[in-house]
């Protein structure tokens, strides 16, 4: 199930969307400080984030997917907001240097080619950040946020989808501790909520947050515990065996040296 980009932005334009946005925005900076001088790519909904990363790089982008919809972004200058199909990126290979996924992967038709897609065009160097509701929290159990819509996922799960894409998870995070209510008290105090719920509700959070690297070498899996690996039996090469029987008939049995024909009148030695 998907969620309209009108939606989305109107959720946005709220205070409690205000308030995720600079929660979420916080770990986002925490982890990518350091200011990129090549490309970034937004996939999803990720206006409300890619703004702070905007003047930093080079070419910066805002990929909405046709089954949610697009906006015009930013409202002024030089548009960087396109209609597109998650599973077809309209960019070359090994082309993006950060590829940013935010209110995309819970709601994508098909998670693997997604993900493959951004495999194809992030650098071998380039990162990939993703903010996906927590299956086990409170903000994924009800659709007054745009995190109740879609396909939540586990940290178990998060992680194996990655892997079987070829990315390897290098850090993760959570946010949105604080409930999912517009009530101005628990506003106020969402820092607060924050702070508290990393020490005493770990694992509970409204979303998981995972950096991903770019694998380049698919893993070699290890065999499972019990299983017994087939005995290799090396056999001869052919011609080798074969010279091996014809010597032994030239020279008879085993230890046995051939006999010297018998000298007579007229013939032998």
């Amino acid at each position: 199930m998907h969620i309209d980009v009108a939606d989305l932005q109107e959720f946005y334009a709220t205070p409690l969307g205000a308030v995720v946005r600079r929660l979420v925005m916080g770990r986002l900076q925490s982890r990518w400080r350091k200011p990129t001088s090549g490309v970034m790519i937004g996939l999803g909904y990720t206006v409300p984030y890619l703004g702070a990363f905007r003047s930093d790089a080079v070419r910066c982008g805002a990929f909405m997917p046709s089954r949610q919809g697009a906006l015009v972004w930013p409202r002024e200058g030089l548009k960087q907001s396109v209609l597109i199909d998650e599973e077809q990126l309209p960019l070359p290979d090994n082309s993006v240097d950060r590829m940013l996924v935010v209110h995309g992967l819970e709601t994508a038709e098909r998670v693997q080619p997604m993900l493959r897609e951004i495999w194809r065009t992030l650098t071998p160097e380039g990162r990939l950040m993703m903010v996906v509701p927590n299956r086990r929290g409170i903000w994924a159990r009800t659709e007054r946020t745009p995190f109740g819509f879609g396909r939540p996922c586990s940290r178990v799960q998060l992680e194996g989808m990655l892997k079987d894409a070829m990315f390897a998870p290098i850090e993760w995070s959570e946010a949105l501790y604080v409930p999912p209510f517009s009530r101005d008290m628990l506003l106020r105090s969402a820092v607060a909520w924050e702070r508290i719920g990393a020490r005493l509700m770990s694992g509970f959070a409204g979303v998981i947050i995972v950096e991903a690297a770019k694998e380049l070498v698919a893993p070699i899996s290890k065999p499972n515990k019990g299983v017994v690996l087939p005995e290799i039996i090396t056999v001869p090469n052919p011609a080798v065996r074969l010279a091996t029987r014809q010597r032994r008939d030239r020279n008879g049995a085993a230890g046995r040296l051939p006999r010297c024909p018998a000298s007579g009148p007229g013939g032998g030695v």
